[in-house]
């Protein structure tokens, strides 16, 4: 499990020709302190470490990973969002996430308001039925609060999010340009309510 507080920003220092493969991430010295075996965020895709050491990681990408995500159109050089996973009585600063992406959406529009800076997002209908005002969305990672949602005719949506300055120097955040491809986890609980729920409510639609 994860918070969505981005704890690091790493880069691509190593990848095969095309994933998926082994991906050889670079951080700040000292960083997450992980072990091999231990799970790791990377731009909110919960991957398993294989190799680590003081200023790097090693992560194995699979297809099934590279069909869901953004990981598949990263180049060496790249920045991405880590995140180590939670231990128990850590803080959940933002919302709790599983790393498990539920697909990517697309930056629309980046538009500065005062000291933040508003995002409008693309996203499928697969996130879209479980996004509400004031709700939670993580983004490449990072737990940020919904502020618009409109639902379209298609099935998706286009939602709003605000980008304070700790977010934009913290994460990749500051380097999204409109089309930018980004993951999306939509939150886990509304998910499980929804599963729990669909008998319930199939029943009564029958009577």
């Amino acid at each position: 499990m994860f918070s969505g507080i981005v704890s690091a920003v790493g880069k691509v220092a190593q990848l095969p020709e095309g994933l998926p493969g082994r991906l050889v991430l670079s951080h700040p010295g000292g960083w997450g302190g992980l072990q091999t075996g231990a799970s790791v965020a990377v731009n909110g895709c919960c991957l398993t470490a294989v190799g680590s050491a003081s200023d790097r990681v090693e992560v194995e990408v699979v297809p099934q990973t590279v069909r869901l995500t953004n990981l598949g159109r990263l180049v060496e050089g790249d920045p991405v969002n880590l995140e180590a996973s939670l231990k128990l009585g850590d803080p959940v600063g933002g919302h709790l996430l599983t790393g498990h992406v539920d697909g990517t959406g697309r930056v629309l529009e980046i538009r500065p308001d005062a000291n933040s800076v508003t995002l409008k997002l693309g996203v499928p209908a697969a996130v879209a039925r479980y996004c509400v005002p004031q709700g939670s969305l993580a983004v490449d990672g990072c737990s940020l609060t919904l502020v618009e949602v409109d639902d379209l005719p298609t099935g998706g949506g286009e939602v709003t999010v605000c980008l304070i300055p700790h977010t934009l120097a913290q994460t990749v955040a500051a380097g999204y340009r409109v089309g930018t491809e980004v993951n999306l986890e939509a939150d886990h609980l509304a998910k499980l309510l929804e599963r729990l729920a669909s008998p319930l409510l199939g029943e009564r639609r029958g009577r």
